[in-house]
């Protein structure tokens, strides 16, 4: 098994296990000194490119993303999502799987779903690739307007059920995405393998956001996204410097020049 997986799942009601997504070296150089998993999430479609959906994310876009985020990566277990169609059966997802890993030298692919996939999940994993799950709401595959996932005995039972499946074969992370509080919790102390929560409260044995909402970079009004710094306005003020300077010709100065 993986060093780093190890180092995760002994994090297991231990430790708080902290991930955030990158999708360059600048931003994993800096994330990796904080951080047990860096995930090149295929949220890189909203936040980098607007597109209006994770579904338009393709395999070169994760994976050029991917060679980036690897170059400033020492410590952290480094996890990719697998787009949108690039695991629709096992052969698919194992080729897509394997391509993935070769050119970015990730340690980890995550795929969204329980009991659909599982068959997928159990090949992957019969090929050492190393997985990590995905539960709650699935972007990949959402229609509508976004509500939490639990409210329901039946959504509960299921979701459950798919978490227990996954573990048993094999995956050595769950992600639960705005997954009822109750219910996270619950997950969480039946499994041995540890939750990574999003929007899906206190209880997961660690937690994942998207840099650009934590800094403050991208906009948004999602519930569970809470942004500690502004880092908006820091950029606005070193670009004003910067042309309040130039048109007072003051730089470059004669350090600056050659």
């Amino acid at each position: 098994m993986n060093i780093k997986i190890k180092k995760i799942l002994k994090k297991k009601n231990k430790a708080k296990i902290i991930c955030l997504t990158s999708y360059s070296k600048n931003i994993s150089e800096i994330l990796d000194k904080y951080t047990d998993i860096i995930l090149v999430g295929d949220s890189l479609g909203s936040v980098l490119y607007s597109f209006e959906t994770t579904k338009k994310v393709n395999l070169n876009m994760i994976i050029e993303h991917s060679k980036s985020v690897r170059k400033g990566v020492k410590k952290s277990l480094m996890v990719v999502d697998m787009p949108f169609n690039t695991y629709r059966n096992k052969r698919e997802a194992l080729k897509n799987a394997k391509k993935i890993i070769k050119h970015s030298k990730a340690d980890a692919v995550k795929l969204e779903g329980g009991k659909k996939i599982i068959d997928i999940v159990k090949y992957l994993r019969k090929n050492k690739i190393n997985v990590m799950g995905h539960l709650g709401i699935l972007p990949q595959s959402h229609k509508g307007k976004f509500r939490y996932k639990g409210k329901t005995s039946t959504e509960r039972k299921n979701i459950l059920a798919d978490a227990i499946l996954l573990q048993k074969n094999g995956v050595f992370s769950i992600v639960l995405e705005c997954i009822e509080t109750t219910l996270a919790k619950e997950i969480t102390k039946k499994l041995k393998i540890p939750t990574i929560g999003i929007g899906s409260s206190v209880n997961c044995d660690g937690q994942v956001l998207v840099t650009d909402d934590l800094i403050g970079l991208n906009l948004t009004s999602i519930k569970f996204v809470k942004s500690f710094c502004d880092i908006r306005k820091h950029i606005a003020i070193a670009i004003k410097k910067f042309k309040d300077e130039v048109k007072k010709q003051k730089y470059p100065s004669a350090k600056f020049s050659y």
